[in-house]
């Protein structure tokens, strides 16, 4: 019951129960969930980078409603990819609140009592490692999830071992190091933004919870900022005229590409239009001269571009 009035825009809207089934109804998110999309299960298409730094502020900014609620304070406790759905515009929501826990409040004390579990709940890797050794659960054991879905809207790895990752790309200040971890899928990301982001999530995976930022007062503040870098790049996307640019289009189809990839001539094609005339040529379809290889590299800042160009003209 208590769920059900929980109305927030960045968390799924939970529209009635099947007590017989033990089932939830939660509203239809179109996209799926974010760890589909960074894993591109079933070929879906990857996320450009400054929809991944919106998602971090989404995702945060549910959070600290539910920390916030009235009149008991709500802790998720298993916040991952999984359970972040996407709806048409990739517009993020936070799923599967059913497994919260709601916590007591000190009355004497702006800070939240700690919530004690004889054994945790939630999934591995994404559990507050002091949560999983105590059992004492509290508003940090979100924050801790959290940085490691940054993490990974950052790198598109699996979560095991990701924080020593990114922890070492990040140590020698060198802007390569970091680079090569990143996910090339989601475009050009703007380095200092990113390393910024990126050190904001390996604070909050520090092992002990007192350690880690609050959410409130550093966390939303910084990912906001980071927020309106992202905005600003979408922006200047969304100025492209509503016909497509002429790089958009695969020389072969003379239509938009779906997956922008450089041959060996230096020409971007669609992937499959390029593939299938591979099959029957070694001869480049622009300038008819050899191929040197058949080598693919994508274009991801190219599909970045036409991905943003598509959404804000409904193709």
């Amino acid at each position: 019951e208590i769920l059900s009035k929980i109305r927030h825009p960045h968390l799924v809207l939970l529209l009635g129960a099947c007590p017989e089934r033990g089932a939830l109804v939660y509203e239809y998110m179109e996209n799926g969930s974010l760890d589909d999309r960074l894993f591109q299960v079933n070929d879906s298409q990857p996320i450009p980078w400054f929809v991944r730094f919106r998602i971090a502020w989404e995702v945060a900014s549910a959070l600290v409603f539910l920390h916030k609620s009235k009149p008991t304070p709500i802790i998720h406790r298993d916040l991952k990819p999984a359970n972040i759905l996407l709806d048409h515009n990739f517009v993020s929501k936070v799923g599967d609140v059913g497994l919260s826990t709601m916590i007591q409040v000190d009355p004497l004390s702006s800070k939240f009592t700690m919530y004690k579990q004889t054994s945790p709940v939630g999934t591995l890797c994404y559990i507050d490692p002091e949560y999983q050794r105590t059992g004492m659960l509290s508003p940090k054991s979100d924050v801790y999830a959290l940085g490691m879905i940054i993490l990974q809207l950052l790198t598109a790895q699996q979560a095991i071992a990701l924080t020593y990752t990114v922890e070492i790309a990040m140590e020698n200040n060198d802007d390569e190091e970091l680079i090569q971890i990143l996910d090339k899928k989601a475009g050009d990301w703007p380095i200092e933004e990113t390393r910024e982001l990126a050190a904001l999530a390996l604070y909050c995976t520090e092992i002990r919870a007192k350690d880690r930022p609050d959410l409130q007062s550093q966390i939303l503040p910084t990912l906001e900022r980071l927020k309106k870098v992202a905005d600003k790049a979408r922006k200047t996307l969304s100025e492209a005229p509503s016909q497509p640019p002429s790089h958009f289009f695969c020389p072969l189809l003379k239509d938009v590409m779906k997956e922008p990839c450089v041959a060996a001539d230096g020409y971007t094609y669609d992937r499959q239009a390029i593939e299938e005339w591979m099959e029957d040529h070694r001869t480049s379809p622009v300038t008819n001269l050899p191929l040197p290889n058949i080598n693919l590299l994508p274009n991801h800042t190219l599909y970045a571009a036409i991905i943003e160009w598509r959404r804000i003209n409904n193709q």
